[in-house]
């Protein structure tokens, strides 16, 4: 298969993944998404590849922060909430630090604050912020903000 068509295949595969996911798994491909382009980056960042590395870093920090950040429900447990999104708001800091500065360590750092938070999200249970009406409190907040993020709409804005 041509770069171009293995290329095509993942992003084809990648919106059937969002079509069919629900709103818990939706969350761990935007985790997964940040992960990927961290890694990118470092293997950029060693290969001196400089564009290549601001893109992916750029693609980080935006599924951080307008992917996982913006989509921190603060209604149930605003302390939480404001904890967690000062961790995804010094994450991207770091991202910008690892790309001003050429900081492997600020991108291992971020990936593994990422990494952590993606090994806490798998296990919680999809069912355990389900509402009294049966939907999740991410799709109650998704029907009436705009802030969350929109199936491959969402993703299509991070660059994946």
């Amino acid at each position: 298969m041509s770069g171009f068509g293995a290329k095509a295949y993942s992003k084809l595969s990648l919106e059937t993944d969002v079509l069919n996911a629900d709103p818990h798994r939706l969350v761990l491909i935007l985790f997964d998404g940040a992960l990927l382009a961290v890694q990118r980056a470092k293997g950029f960042l060693a290969e001196r590849r400089v564009a290549e590395k601001c893109s992916a870093l750029d693609q980080a920090i935006r599924i951080v922060d307008g992917g996982l950040r913006v989509s921190v429900d603060p209604s149930h447990d605003p302390a939480f909430a404001g904890r967690l999104v000062a961790l995804y708001n010094y994450i991207t800091m770091r991202l910008l630090q690892a790309n001003l500065r050429n900081d492997v360590k600020a991108l291992e750092e971020a990936a593994g604050l990422l990494s952590g938070l993606r090994d806490a999200w798998v296990k919680i249970e999809p069912s355990a912020a389900a509402g009294a009406n049966g939907s999740s409190a991410y799709e109650e907040r998704a029907a009436h903000s705009s802030a969350a993020p929109a199936g491959p709409r969402a993703l299509h804005a991070y660059g994946a």
